[in-house]
């Protein structure tokens, strides 16, 4: 991919505007060579507002310390990614994207007072056996200085190469990992997905109500992954690092609400490793793990 060529913004884009322009692209198709856009978003001199922040640690449980929650920042990245795959030219339609993985890392902890400067852009696309997949990146500073970045992994359904990857070796290790050393069983309320909604901005149907989920096949409303990510990060609050530190999630079942789940947490000697898991406790609906970024 060329060298990417930054567009930037005074506002962040409405969602409505967003939600109303992936109506319109439903029917965009990747085709036979599917290319990314070099245009990035960037948007500067973002102030935290502290009555959405004081929301979004209430639906999420994080606990006020006077930092941002290691997530938040995802808060303002999200309409920055809705319009990158609005784009005009973008390969892929907005609805039916599932997201299938999300890696933050923080370098050290961000003031709730601090504003920050944000951009993102598209990469990393690549053929797997069922469809594609590929990468928004977005970093974020403040005074010059990095603080924070992610990659989110999306996945489209269909123009797949058809082979088959080789064994998860993740999954695989999990077979033979050590008992958890922490198990919570969690109850998440049917309007989890209207709360989150009301803070970040996705209302996705699948998030909502029995009805609109079942429009687009889910038998009720799912989870948002990254409330998800979020609660279990909550749960792991008073054991973050100060330290730059990674936290990398791969979304798995969908989890169908309201809902009985369990959070399994084990440490590992340089971090540590933990699970959504269903009520039955074997079903994956997260799996993750937290680990020091190396000098």
């Amino acid at each position: 991919m060329s060298e990417v060529r930054f567009k930037e913004l005074r506002h962040a884009p409405p969602m409505a505007v967003n939600f109303a322009k992936a109506v319109l692209r439903a029917r965009v198709r990747p085709g036979s060579a599917p290319v990314l856009s070099d245009e990035g978003l960037r948007l500067n001199d973002v102030a935290q507002k502290s009555r959405h922040l004081a929301a979004y640690r209430q639906v999420c449980g994080f606990s006020a310390d006077g930092h941002l929650p290691i997530t938040y920042p995802h808060m303002h990245a999200f309409a920055l990614h809705m319009a990158l795959i609005l784009g005009d030219g973008f390969p892929f339609p907005a609805m039916g994207l599932v997201h299938v993985r999300n890696r933050i890392t923080q370098f050290r902890p961000i003031g709730e007072r601090e504003q920050l400067n944000i951009k993102c852009y598209t990469g990393n696309l690549t053929q797997v056996e069922k469809g594609y997949e590929f990468s928004i990146f977005t970093v974020v500073s403040t005074a010059g200085e990095r603080v924070w970045q992610s990659e989110s992994v999306n996945f489209h359904r269909g123009g797949g190469h058809g082979e088959k990857k080789a064994p998860d070796a993740q999954r695989d290790a999990q077979t033979t990992a050590p008992a958890p050393d922490l198990i919570e069983e969690w109850e998440v309320p049917a309007d989890t997905g209207r709360r989150y909604a009301s803070v970040s901005g996705d209302r996705n149907p699948i998030h909502l109500y029995p009805l609109t989920a079942k429009v687009f096949g889910f038998k009720r409303q799912i989870a948002h992954g990254m409330w998800s990510k979020a609660r279990c990060l909550a749960a792991l609050q008073p054991e973050l690092p100060e330290q730059a530190f990674t936290v990398d999630v791969r979304f798995k079942l969908p989890m169908f609400i309201p809902a009985k789940v369990k959070f399994a947490r084990t440490r590992q000697n340089d971090g540590i490793d933990f699970q959504l898991l269903a009520a039955d406790g074997v079903k994956p609906h997260l799996s993750g793990e937290l680990r020091p970024v190396s000098d």
